[in-house]
């Protein structure tokens, strides 16, 4: 899994669809998610922190889980089904843990608000971020090309445990 940050929201620029806009701690991937206007309403107004004169759902969600002493763990994108994206919002109360099937939309609202880690499944990653520094992913290739040059058979045994003693 690879841990990810709200980046922003964005509009598209065809559908004039909202879309938030995830990106990795080491600014590398981004990930979009085309989600509603309330969702992206509640994102943003989140993300700007400014206190609301009554609770809106994910806060008041919030609020109950916090009634019960239940605490937001984290959320999980952990798949892409038919270009639907299928995220849970891991919760504990004491030593029971449970994970809530959740639309990513409001798993990232209520992560924002609970200031909660936001995870990806790298296979979610892969099939659906686009890269931010190409720049930083070709050297990074380049020195990993450099590297298996360079490596020997023996060495290649040696560091990975696989020598016979």
């Amino acid at each position: 899994m690879i841990e990810m940050n709200v980046a922003g929201i964005a509009i598209d620029a065809v559908s004039r669809n909202p879309i938030v806009l995830l990106r990795d701690t080491l600014e590398r991937r981004a990930l979009p998610i085309w989600i509603g206007e309330t969702e992206a309403k509640a994102i943003i107004g989140a993300l700007d922190g400014r206190p609301l004169e009554r609770p809106m759902t994910h806060d008041l969600m919030l609020n109950f889980l916090d009634a019960w002493g239940i605490t937001v763990e984290r959320i999980v994108v952990h798949a892409l089904k038919n270009s639907t994206f299928y995220a849970v919002i891991t919760v504990s109360q004491g030593d029971i843990k449970k994970e809530i099937d959740a639309r990513p939309s409001d798993a990232i609202a209520i992560a924002v608000r609970a200031k909660c880690p936001i995870w990806v499944m790298e296979e979610v990653i892969l099939e659906a971020s686009i890269p931010v520094d190409q720049d930083a992913d070709e050297a990074e290739r380049r020195a990993f090309r450099e590297f298996l040059a360079k490596l020997t058979p023996e060495e290649l045994v040696k560091k990975s445990g696989l020598e016979s003693n």
